[in-house]
């Protein structure tokens, strides 16, 4: 491995430019090319969600790029969930009892423009828009892409590929369909799809409601989410079944089912949303997938990232945190192994791939959570005993939200199977009634609930270990 091969990056997306950013910092040529135009001078947002949750596992890729500061200025604290009922109360539920960890949103588009901006400064990057990709030929390692503007085809040789094009990959597709090597692959969709609306700000540019949190509208069998935007707006998400249930995607097609939907099922965000019928008929309904492969190389010639190897639901908030966090791992894999593309390659996936299938599981969990268990009373009193144990306990408890979100240094996999322990130990405690709470519990009373979770905590982990879960 030198630093004088051309590496060809395809995709310019969140995870795409990270990876070029950090690949020209450690002195490589690099070549992206991205399907869509120059996000930095023209709007390409629409059916895309135009904000996301950066949380520190994203927040520790951008510092090993030196960017964490400058990213920081364009996020907004989020410090919990504010669930709205169909009556119009509301409840919040804070993300962590420890004091300032919190969740961002960010604009989508404006932290791509500083990857794009940071990586485009690098002599040794070149950024190439309306060229998609057709095609690669991974033996030869060979990329033909199209050109938006002229349709003319163009081939681009490379000593090295990677796959950083999202769910829909070219590399992965070129990977089923030139059949050199054995390679696995799903992708299974919700009966779910999502629509984005928006709450505007208010006459004087601000927030309506709440900018310090996510908002929920959970009602069942489907919800409605909002992240605060930095002109005063809201992204407002519409996540609904296609075709099951009194509403749905397919049958929500007149102006009068569509408000009645809102009047019955949300009325509040109905008063927030103006012109919801032409914004709910205009906009685009997308699908909810998950992707799951391997192996994400071929020899020592190309290579999948991000999503192309790992798309999954965004109901835990950490898609662009697990693309960002392959690149963190892959620099780490890179650093050992400097010399042999195979072997950093290989390396790299059997360091990431148990963890990446975790977050997707977990993902899956969450949307249940999100849309029904957050208004179950027990699923209540077991958050409000989780947020004080973090609050007086805060180097010995970690709920599983806090141990995938603000835990960077502990893998996705392990976070999962603690937190499912400590979650089933927690809630069977509660139901036994072998934890009593009140509404001004003292430490001394969280230390023997502490203790009791522990234990339990301790005896499922044994127990699953045995089993082989």
């Amino acid at each position: 491995m030198n630093n004088q091969e051309t590496i060809l990056i395809v995709g310019a997306g969140l995870c795409g430019s990270l990876l070029a950013l950090r690949l020209a910092q450690r002195g490589y040529k690099v070549a992206v090319y991205e399907s869509r135009p120059d996000l930095r001078k023209v709007d390409i947002s629409a059916g895309r969600s135009i904000n996301l949750a950066l949380s520190d596992r994203g927040l520790k890729a951008l510092r090993l790029c030196g960017l964490e500061a400058a990213v920081k200025e364009i996020c907004i604290p989020m410090y919990g969930r504010l669930m709205h009922d169909a009556n119009g109360n509301t409840f919040s539920s804070k993300y962590s009892g420890r004091e300032g960890e919190h969740i961002n949103s960010i604009s989508r588009g404006d932290l791509n423009g500083i990857l794009l901006t940071e990586a485009e400064k690098h002599k040794n990057v070149s950024l190439h828009f309306n060229k998609k990709c057709k095609h690669i030929d991974i033996g030869k390692t060979v990329a033909i892409f199209k050109d938006q503007d002229t349709q003319e085809k163009v081939s681009i040789k490379a000593d090295v590929i990677f796959g950083a094009d999202g769910a829909g990959s070219s590399l992965r597709k070129s990977y089923v369909s030139e059949r050199k090597f054995l390679f696995s692959h799903s992708q299974n969709f919700l009966n779910h799809g999502y629509k984005e609306l928006e709450i505007p700000a208010d006459s004087n540019g601000k927030h309506q409601i709440s900018n310090a949190h996510l908002h929920i509208w959970p009602r069942g069998d489907f919800m409605l989410i909002a992240l605060p935007n930095r002109d005063g707006s809201f992204t407002v998400t519409l996540f609904l079944s296609y075709d099951e249930g009194e509403f749905n995607f397919n049958n929500l097609v007149s102006d009068e089912k569509i408000t009645t939907f809102f009047e019955h099922e949300f009325p509040d965000a109905l008063a927030l949303i103006p012109n919801i019928k032409e914004a709910f008929l205009n906009n685009p309904t997308g699908p909810l997938g998950t992707v799951k492969c391997s192996p994400w190389s071929y020899k020592n010639k190309t290579l999948l990232m991000g999503d192309s190897s790992h798309a999954i639901v965004p109901f835990y908030g950490q898609g662009m945190n697990a693309s960002f966090e392959d690149v963190v791992v892959f620099d780490e894999v890179l650093e050992k192994y400097q010399g042999d593309w195979q072997t950093v390659f290989q390396a790299y996936e059997k360091a990431r791939k148990h963890d990446t299938d975790a977050i997707a599981d977990l993902a899956i969990d969450n949307y249940y959570e999100m849309r029904d268990h957050v208004a179950n009373p027990l699923f209540k009193e077991k958050r409000i005993i989780e947020m004080d144990l973090e609050k007086h306990f805060p180097a010995q408890y970690f709920s599983k939200y806090s141990l995938v979100t603000f835990n960077e240094d502990i893998g996705y996999q392990e976070a999962m199977i603690r937190g499912r322990a400590q979650d089933k130990a927690l809630l069977n405690l509660i139901a036994d009634e072998k934890v009593h709470t009140h509404s001004e519990m003292t430490k001394e009373e969280l230390e023997v609930i502490l203790r009791k979770l522990t234990k339990e905590t301790n005896q499922i982990l044994h127990e699953d270990k045995i089993a082989g879960m």
